[in-house]
Order: C-alpha cells, then sequence, then structure tokens
C-alpha cells in the first residue's frame, strides 16, 4: 500500500481532533502526486505521534500570496526528525499547506515567471526575456529558497540573477531598477522569530507589488497546478548568474547620495554602537558608516549573521531586548548613539544619550519626526527647498503614524500624504511622482526624460517643476526612507542620516533629546503607543476576523470616558489622499475621539497578532510646562489603550 494511503487510513473524521479544514487539505496534498518520499515519512511521524493541534496548524489553510507575497512559519512547533535532523539549525522546511516550504515557494514563483511573461507580451515586449533579481537574509532557509526560486525561473527560461550571500532589502529594491530586471524577490521574514521565513516580491519599478500587478500575480499563482511544482524540485543552479560586486558598490554610492550634507559627518563625527542583530546591517551599515567617518564599534557576539538569532528572542529593534547587549556597551563605552537593524536591514532602531549618561530609546515616530524636521530644515538652508514650502513637495506617512509629521509639513508649508500602512503604499506614489515627472516632461519638451540617469540635483528640480519632489516617509514600526532611487524602507541609509542629523546637532552644541524638546515646544506633545493581541494558529484567526468584524458592524461610542467622533472603515471606500488619489480599500479603521485623541484597528499582515495603534497630542505652552503635558497625554493614552484592549478582547470571545 502506498505511504500516503497508510497515511489517510489513520486519519480521524473531521471534528475535535483533525478540522475539516485541515483534513481537506491535507488530503489534497497526499493525493496530490507532488509530495517527496520525505515529505510523506515527516507527515506520517506527525500522525503517528497523534499531533494533531500541529497538523490543524499546518493545514488549516492554504499559505495565501496576499498583496505582498507571503510570510510564514518554515519550522513546525513540533519537528519530525525528517525536518529537524540532528543538529540546532533544522535541515528541512516543515511540509504544510500554511507553511513556507518548496512547495508553495515554487508554486509562488512559476505564477510570477507566467504574469511577468504575459506582462511583458501585453505591453509590446514581448522580445525581452523575464529578468528577475533575488536577495535573502539570513534566516533558516533563505539561501535555499533562494536559490531553489532562481532554479525555477531559469528552467522555465527567464534570466534569474544572485547575489554571492545575503543582502537586505534596501539593497534589492535598489538592485531591481539598476540592473533593469523585470521583477525581484526578496526571501525574508524581516524582524519575525526565528521560525518565520517570508517571499515579497517587487516588480520592476523596484518598489513591493501593489494594484494592478499585485492582483494579477496572485490570480496567475493560483493557476499553477500542483502536479506541476514536482517537475522543479531539484535545484539546477548552472545558468543561474551571480551579480557583480559593482551593483553594491552602485547601491552604497545612492546611500551616501541620499545624504544632504555628508560632508556633516566629518567635521562631529558622533561616537556609535552598532548591532546587526545577527542580519544583514553588517553587510552595508557598519562599513558605509565607517568609510563616512563614523566613529562605529560593533557588537561583536551580534556581528555575525545567524538564523537562530542565538542573543535574542526576537530580533526586532522595536524590542529592548534585542537591543540590551548594545545598550550596555553604549554605556560602557561613552558612546553617544546606539543603532540596531532588524536581519534584512530596512528597519532601524536607535537609542541616544540622555543628561544622566543613561541610554534613551527612541521610539519610530520620534526618529521620523527628528529626521523628517531635520532633513526639511536643511533642505531649506542649503536652497533646495524655498523658505516658503511649497506644495510640490512631500512628506509621505502611513495613517498609523504619529500626526506630529502631519503638523511638521503643515508648518513647512509642504504636502502631507498618507497611506494605508505598508511602505510598499509609499513606493508606489514615488512610481507615480515618476511617471507625472516623465509625461510632463515629454509634454513639454517633446523629449523622453532618463529619470535614473538624470543626475540628482537636476531631477529633484524637475520634480519639484512638473510633479511632486519626495522629502522623506516613513512608517511608526522604525521604516524610514529619503531618496527614490530605493523604492522600500532602507535602515542602512536610515543609520547614515541619523548620524548626518547627529554631526549637523553636534556643530549647534545640542543634544538629541533637547531637539526633540524642541520640536515639541514648536508643534505641540505627541505620544503614541501601539498595543497588540497575539492569537495564534486556526482559533486565533477566528478570534481576530470576530474583532475586525464586531468594529465594522458595531464599532465603540465611547471609550475612557472620551465620546467616539467618528469612524472612518478604508473597507467601506470612498477616502482620497491629498493628491485626490483614492485609497484602496482595506479591513482597516480608523477612529476619532473627541479631544484630539484617537486609534486605529488593523490586522497584522506578517504575524498572528491584532494591533491598536492610539494616538494623543496636547499643545505646550512654555517650556516650563513641557514635563507636565507628556505626563498627562501619557497617563491619557495609557488609558485609552487598555481600555480599547479590554474592549477588543471581549469582542473576540475570551
Amino acid at each position: 500500500m502506498p505511504k500516503q494511503e497508510q497515511i489517510i487510513e489513520q486519519l480521524p473524521a473531521a471534528g475535535d481532533l483533525l478540522l475539516g479544514s485541515a483534513r481537506e487539505i491535507l488530503l489534497d496534498w497526499l493525493q496530490g502526486g507532488f509530495l517527496p518520499e520525505w515529505a510523506l515519512a515527516s507527515l506520517g511521524e506527525l500522525v503517528e505521534k497523534g499531533a494533531w493541534e500541529e497538523i490543524n496548524d499546518r493545514f488549516y489553510r492554504n499559505l495565501a500570496f496576499g498583496t505582498g507575497g507571503m510570510r510564514g512559519r518554515t519550522v513546525g512547533k513540533v519537528t519530525t526528525s525528517f525536518e529537524q535532523g540532528e543538529g540546532r539549525e533544522p535541515v528541512r522546511p516543515a511540509v504544510g499547506a500554511s507553511y513556507l516550504n518548496d512547495f508553495n515557494l515554487l508554486k509562488a514563483t512559476i505564477g510570477l515567471f507566467h504574469y511577468v511573461q504575459g506582462y511583458l507580451q501585453e505591453s509590446e515586449r514581448g522580445h525581452e526575456v523575464p529578468l528577475l533579481v533575488i536577495a535573502h537574509d539570513v534566516r533558516y532557509f533563505s539561501r535555499h529558497f533562494c536559490e531553489l526560486a532562481a532554479s525555477v525561473w531559469a528552467k522555465l527560461g527567464g534570466i534569474a540573477q544572485i547575489y554571492d550571500g545575503p543582502r537586505s532589502t534596501p539593497h534589492l529594491s535598489f538592485s531591481v531598477r539598476y540592473i533593469r530586471a523585470h521583477a525581484g524577490i526578496v526571501i525574508t521574514a524581516s524582524h519575525n522569530p526565528p521560525h518565520d521565513n517570508g517571499y515579497k516580491v517587487y516588480f520592476e519599478d523596484g518598489a513591493q507589488i501593489v494594484p494592478p500587478h499585485a492582483e494579477g500575480i496572485i490570480k496567475a499563482v493560483q493557476l499553477v497546478d500542483w502536479g506541476v511544482v514536482a517537475q522543479y524540485l531539484e535545484k539546477d543552479l548552472s545558468r543561474v548568474c551571480i551579480l557583480p560586486s559593482t551593483v553594491d558598490t552602485a547601491y552604497q554610492d545612492s546611500v551616501k547620495a541620499s545624504l544632504a550634507n555628508a560632508g556633516l559627518i566629518q567635521k562631529h563625527p558622533p561616537k556609535v554602537v552598532f548591532t546587526s542583530i545577527h542580519g544583514t546591517g553588517g553587510v552595508i551599515s557598519a562599513p558605509l558608516l565607517k568609510d563616512l567617518g563614523v566613529q562605529v564599534s560593533e557588537v561583536e557576539a551580534q556581528a555575525g549573521m545567524d538564523g537562530g538569532f542565538p542573543t535574542v528572542d526576537s530580533p526586532n529593534p522595536e524590542n529592548v531586548e534585542a537591543l540590551q547587549m548594545g545598550l550596555d556597551q553604549a554605556k560602557a563605552e561613552g558612546a553617544d548613539l546606539l543603532i540596531g537593524t532588524d536581519p534584512d536591514a530596512d528597519r532601524m532602531g536607535v537609542a541616544v544619550r540622555g543628561p544622566d549618561g543613561e541610554m534613551v530609546l527612541l521610539t519610530g515616530n520620534m526618529i521620523g519626526s527628528m529626521l523628517a524636521e531635520y532633513r526639511v530644515t536643511l533642505l531649506k538652508e542649503c536652497g533646495v527647498l524655498p523658505q516658503e514650502g511649497t506644495p510640490n513637495a512631500a512628506l509621505i506617512k502611513t495613517f498609523v503614524t504619529t500626526p506630529l509629521q502631519e503638523a511638521i509639513a503643515k508648518a513647512h508649508g509642504l504636502k502631507l500624504i498618507n497611506t494605508l500602512t505598508g511602505f510598499k503604499w509609499i513606493g508606489e506614489k514615488l512610481r507615480l511622482y515618476e511617471e507625472q515627472l516623465r509625461e510632463k516632461f515629454l509634454e513639454a519638451t517633446g523629449a523622453a526624460l532618463e529619470y535614473d540617469a538624470t543626475p540628482a540635483e537636476e531631477r529633484v528640480k524637475l520634480l519639484l517643476q512638473y510633479s511632486t519632489f519626495y522629502v522623506f516617509g516613513g512608517e511608526e514600526s522604525y521604516g524610514y526612507l529619503a531618496s527614490d532611487r530605493v523604492r522600500d524602507k532602507d535602515a542602512n541609509a536610515a543609520a547614515a542620516m541619523f548620524c548626518e542629523m547627529g554631526a549637523w546637532l553636534q556643530g549647534r552644541g545640542e543634544s538629541y533629546l533637547q531637539y526633540l524638546d524642541a520640536i515639541y515646544l514648536k508643534y505641540g506633545f505627541f505620544f503614541e503607543k501601539l498595543g497588540n493581541l497575539y492569537y495564534e494558529g486556526a482559533t486565533g484567526t477566528g478570534m481576530i476576523q470576530a474583532i475586525l468584524n464586531s468594529y465594522k458592524d458595531s464599532p465603540p461610542k465611547s471609550l475612557a470616558g472620551r465620546p467616539v467622533s467618528a469612524v472612518k472603515d478604508f473597507a467601506a471606500g470612498g477616502h482620497r489622499d491629498a493628491d485626490g488619489k483614492e485609497i484602496p480599500r482595506e479591513t482597516f479603521f480608523f477612529l476619532e475621539l473627541d479631544g484630539g485623541y484617537s486609534f486605529a484597528v488593523r490586522a497584522s499582515g506578517t504575524e498572528p497578532k491584532i494591533k491598536f495603534y492610539v494616538f494623543g497630542s496636547d499643545p505646550v505652552a512654555a517650556p516650563s510646562s513641557l514635563q507636565l503635558v507628556k505626563d498627562a497625554t501619557r497617563a491619557s493614552v495609557e488609558e485609552l489603550l487598555e481600555a480599547i484592549l479590554k474592549d477588543a478582547r471581549i469582542r473576540a470571545g475570551e
């Protein structure tokens, strides 16, 4: 009797042990004819153990190829001997429909190839061979997934180019444009725990995919038959190209070019402790900072690339625990700054030295607001932006990022664009501004503009004249960008920019915290807090959906004594940004309360949790009252968040 039939005979009926959806999808996989012997043996071992909860988690749903790609577990909570092997690092990705593994990755890459091929034909570019560039971080199976995706792309008739080792996500975004690839993939789960990995797709503009390409790729992936996948399980790298080091050099040069005044660092070099938290930040960030003249001391225990992230529970620079070794080293060495990047170096966390010598962690909202105020100020000093401002220059942020940045844009006479959560929407804006410039330049001059070949200073002038110049953008989750040469958040560039700002402040005799307080005195005190509720597995997904459904059907009328004055349901549509562009529908709620407070609700697209973003602000009459305002605003936000979470748990059915 074939092994799959033996496994099927041992399966219980749908019920308490095995969810109906899990049983149905598991049967599809067992009978699909694409699983190799080791995968069948692995599933057989789980069934023999009676690991029904694990099987439910692996098969309760198919891993969806969403608008940005896929992310999920690659290592099971319960691992089999065929997956784990004998060492610390697992030897094979876990088998499961809801997990990121060879099977889901191959199906996605085959679908992506067919979509790109069709797109080129429809664009009358059918003579072009689909060109793909792939980067990967340091996680378990990242190199394997990178090579497997490259292998299938080449077998299908395309050209696949990969790096000789791990590279950051912004590096990939830049490289897509630089080598004129039709698409890009980065294998990463960003700052997620070690058991996860991911697969993000970029299009030829260098940004993550958005409509209409996103929907088109999703449909193409869905059309791929599982039977086809089995043909590509064996890797063949004979036709896969390794990118030359000149691509790395070009990316480093683009980061330097994004600085407003790199010479400041040479005059007043900050003293920095840097940690990559075992990730790719050590490839570019640390060498780049040193090259710019920054005094860099690395956290040696976290400098080695390791997908197990052995010194932290989770490699997230938002968390104190992930940065603790760096904080201790920065305090001991008397550093001005601690800078930490996540595994794929698209997010950056920062701690600065306080007046008492202790290191003070900054939030992503604080970092982004300081960089925004600094960058606009310096660009005005340099004459790039007019002193009175212009509506043809913009700051861009997500709705869940602090409204302080909106106040900064307004005071400086700039346009402020709010987008949905996810840097892909900021990337889309950059593409639209580029397309608008190309179109209007052609109308005005009769000549086609070579956008990337146009010198940066000239491109800025043209954007201000014909379109919109992107000054700075960011999101509260520690992502920032100040260059249109990259179309995703960039921790390598953000680290350099923060050091540039530090040099500027040092030249003025001002500390980081003094500068932050000066911003509050100018615009008012703004405080934000994020609350998360984690609900894992099949049951957890239902609880998250219950909260979202209840917000749609019966949103709260009052919380912490503050009446809700307005509810924006972005799934309902009809919302437009400051450019007049309609904002895509998404399950996302933004609620305004009396007194200038507000909060947003959305499910995480990368982790099993639902997020609640709370915003509070109050004016500051004088420097002497700043601390009192800080204390009162923080207390109000804390109280509001506590009420929101209590209400949400009831809505989830806890």
